[in-house]
């Protein structure tokens, strides 16, 4: 009897593990180092996708960022144009706040995003309040940028509300030469 006790918790345990989400600090040893100061510097190009629940891609989008940096304190000023013709504006004022930590700011940001860059990637979380049907609703976005060299970059961004999955943002950002 023992021994079966331990071997469902053996096997719990191994199941849970199996189903937690990535840490940034797996990322740690992992190359290129991506320094958020010197990839957004510059402009650059980004071209996404938006999809739903399902998988089905909703709407396609491509942004052109100008981002500079004075120290600790970096703009990213976003100009996106979507498919259907729709134009939109967000400034992201980030701030270093430690070794790999950053705060982000933008109007459309509810209070302050929360990031932490490790190795390759850089992981986070930020309240966004998105126009949807005539009305603002607040979404929450778990956001992973994966650095691929030094012009590309990656971005897988899930979207939910009460903890429920509303679709995922997938992008790739182009540094353009200098």
């Amino acid at each position: 009897m023992k021994r079966r006790q331990l071997l469902w918790g053996l096997s719990a345990a191994t199941l849970l593990s199996a189903c937690s989400s990535p840490q940034i600090t797996d990322y740690a040893a992992e190359k290129p180092l991506l320094d958020l100061r010197q990839y957004f510097n510059g402009t650059l190009d980004a071209y996404g996708v938006f999809t739903d629940r399902s998988g089905k891609v909703v709407k396609r989008f491509t942004v052109v960022m100008q981002c500079s940096w004075q120290g600790d304190e970096g703009v990213l000023d976003e100009a996106f144009s979507y498919s259907d013709g729709t134009k939109q504006r967000r400034v992201w004022r980030l701030t270093r706040t430690g070794e790999g930590h950053y705060t982000g700011r933008a109007d459309d940001v509810v209070g302050v995003a929360t990031g932490q860059a490790s190795g390759y990637a850089f992981h986070w979380n930020y309240t966004l309040a998105l126009p949807v049907d005539g009305r603002v609703i607040e979404v929450q976005f778990d956001d992973w940028m994966y650095l691929m060299n030094e012009r590309v970059m990656l971005n897988k961004a899930s979207m939910s509300k009460f903890g429920v999955g509303l679709g995922e943002v997938t992008l790739s950002f182009m540094k353009r030469p200098t």
